[in-house]
């Protein structure tokens, strides 16, 4: 998407029209020209948002400017000063939630460095598979634990790693996943009173109403725990709502952190070879036990590239396999092969074939392992040594599945293993990201293949690593030290204990959704100091007042719901509580507590558009569209009002 449209389609020329006509007719009953003014900017930023004129970062600094040139257009506008004061238009770029997100990018980034979150990314394979059915709720559920605990953008930040590798080895793409993820993360907000910035802030805003209340009427403070058969049942929802729905409102973009090409057609492309990876196990009864390697893959037509034998034996890569390695009972074997040939390998020799990569799900994954090209230059010391000669797949960690020559290209099957090698020969291997790493120093061949995944890790810094994290979320969980001192702490004990240098830091961090957050602060400062907040709050309860009280406390979660996507959920729970308080203390039958409470759920109802932390730090990687958000959040949003305010009056 360019950020600027050359030619606007008709849909979104009748909308805007559409929006203005709004914007003026709102005006027209606006108790001030400030609110007028703060309301027209609302209603563009939502036309903004949702027709996606520009890009959604885009969208949101051109608002943030907006507001600071009504300093300048103030007298023109009717205004005695601007909507924002300028030297407050930029206090977004140094708020707490903003610099908290920076922060854990790079504790993410610092712990993804050290493999600890491909190893945890290896463990919810192996439990979930690679079925989105079954890696959604393990993913979506121990993060919405997590962040139950820790703030929900931190919980979705730390995961966003696991995702990734996730994605790149089970094939399902990023934007599958992240979703779920991250409206999981902030439901898991409302299982306990920490767990989310309203429900933290709930008990002080009590304490304060009680101070104006009858010392008979005056509210309990809620404990810790009183909000979690809400918050496990919004869990619950979300999960049960992408398992069911998610193939109908998930987009299916690849995102920025999908994995790149696939094997299969990077195969049948450029060397017209329809090879697959499967995964098969040779029982005890199987006559393939007792057989070596080099008994069975040139006769079978097929490439045996992994190997596991028990829970310590997984031989894959450099060392590992060698044509004389023999063939156990129950033993797992990687094969690289075209379906006919494997097929008949199986009915040969009696194996098990699975479904899908099971035991060597990370090894063989698109992230550690692939395709590449090897040529072999003139000068080699290799030239004359056929793959046979040279134990090519043991010491270099190269399986050879086709040689290409003069134009023709050999496969397994037509002796390539045997062949001399010749100056100019294009040798297609499998092999792993790092033993390629290596090729690429090795004078005796050329790597063609360059775009591949070999960032270097550090392993010795898991350590460090973990220490930091350690001490950033001990200080989140246990001191009241402001939130983004306390992750900045571990974010700067990365760099300066080694796990990342500064430039890594610098990368980790996602500027699209830095700017997109920081850049909308101001709107929200406008909207609550204006005034705006209080009429729309007013208007709306004005219209419901005679209702009965289950409709009032629904009015309630919803003014509270559009708040949390034009402001801060803070700002909309100290602007609301005390409305809500006082409305139900004119309800007959209405608790204040309650409606209170109603107020701090609500407000992490945030879901339609990607102004929430969370929804804004999945954007990019995930490649969503605000589209894709109204689609799948409009459901969503549906769902968390009915059951949080379902469960709520069964318990209350």
């Amino acid at each position: 998407m360019t950020d600027v449209k050359k030619s606007l389609p008709v849909k979104k020329i009748v909308a805007g029209v559409f929006f203005a006509i709004l914007a003026y007719a709102l005006s027209t009953v606006t108790p001030s020209i400030e609110v007028a003014w703060v309301t027209a900017v609302l209603v563009l930023t939502i036309y903004l948002f949702a027709f996606e004129i520009v890009d959604v970062d885009v969208a949101a600094i051109s608002i943030m400017v907006i507001l600071g040139l009504t300093t300048l257009l103030a007298p023109y506008m009717g205004l005695s000063e601007g909507l924002v004061d300028t030297q407050k238009i930029f206090n977004g770029f140094a708020s707490n939630a903003v610099m908290s997100i920076i922060a854990v990018m790079i504790i993410g980034a610092g712990l993804d460095k050290t493999g600890l979150m491909t190893k945890v990314a290896a463990f919810i394979l192996k439990v979930g598979g690679t079925t989105e059915t079954r890696i959604i709720p393990i993913i979506s559920g121990t993060v919405a634990f997590i962040s139950s605990f820790m703030q929900n953008v931190g919980a979705t930040a730390l995961f966003l790693p696991v995702v990734s590798r996730i994605s790149a080895r089970s094939g399902l793409p990023m934007s599958r996943l992240l979703m779920p993820m991250g409206f999981c993360a902030i439901l898991g907000g409302t299982v306990t009173m920490v767990g989310s910035s309203p429900l933290i802030l709930l008990n002080d805003l009590i304490i304060t109403s009680n101070h104006a209340m009858p010392a008979d009427q005056q509210m309990a403070q809620w404990s810790l725990f009183s909000v979690t058969p809400i918050g496990v049942s919004l869990v619950i929802t979300g999960i049960l709502y992408f398992v069911l729905m998610g193939r109908f409102v998930l987009p299916k973009s690849t995102g920025e952190g999908s994995k790149a090409g696939d094997t299969v057609d990077y195969f049948k492309d450029i060397y017209n070879l329809n090879y697959e990876l499967f995964e098969v196990e040779v029982p005890a009864d199987s006559n393939l036990v007792g057989k070596k390697l080099d008994d069975v893959e040139n006769a079978e037509r097929i490439r045996i590239i992994a190997s596991h034998t028990g829970a310590d034996d997984q031989r894959v890569g450099p060392g590992g396999l060698a044509r004389d390695l023999g063939i156990q009972a129950n033993t797992v074997l990687g094969i690289l092969a075209a379906p006919k040939n494997l097929l008949a390998f199986v009915d040969n020799h009696k194996l098990v074939l699975r479904s899908e990569l099971q035991t060597f799900t990370d090894a063989l994954s698109s992230a550690k392992s692939g395709i590449a090209d090897i040529v072999i230059p003139p000068g080699s010391s290799l030239i004359g040594k056929s793959a046979r000669d040279l134990w090519m797949r043991k010491t270099y960690g190269v399986a050879m599945v086709a040689l290409h020559r003069n134009g023709e290209t050999l496969r397994e099957g037509d002796n390539i293993r045997n062949l001399p090698l010749e100056a100019g020969d294009t040798l297609v291997v499998h092999t792993s990201w790092d033993a390629l790493a290596r090729l690429q120093k090795d004078k005796n061949f050329v790597v063609v293949t360059t775009e591949f995944p070999h960032e270097e890790t550090r392993p010795n810094k898991v350590g460090w690593a973990g220490l930091f994290f350690a001490i950033a979320l001990g200080m989140v969980l246990f001191t009241d030290l402001r939130l983004s001192i306390a992750l900045l702490t571990g974010a700067i004990g990365m760099v300066l204990s080694g796990v990342l240098n500064i430039d890594e830091a610098y990368e980790a961090v996602s500027w699209k959704t830095v700017f997109l957050l920081a850049s909308l602060i101001p709107l929200g400062l406008a909207v609550e100091t204006s005034g705006t907040a209080f009429w729309i709050a007013e208007q709306t309860l004005h219209v419901v007042g005679d209702m009965p009280v289950w409709v009032i406390q629904a009015a309630v979660a919803v003014l509270a719901t559009f708040f949390t996507l034009v402001m801060s959920n803070v700002g909309a729970t100290v602007l609301l509580v005390p409305l809500a308080v006082n409305i139900a203390m004119g309800v007959d039958g209405a608790d204040p507590a309650i409606f209170a409470l109603t107020v701090a759920i609500a407000t992490s109802n945030s879901f339609l558009i990607p102004t929430h932390q969370v929804n804004a730090l999945i954007m990019g990687p995930g490649g969503y569209r605000v589209p894709d958000f109204i689609k799948a959040g409009s459901i969503m949003t549906i769902l968390f009002l009915i059951v949080s305010m379902t469960v709520m009056n069964i318990i209350f």
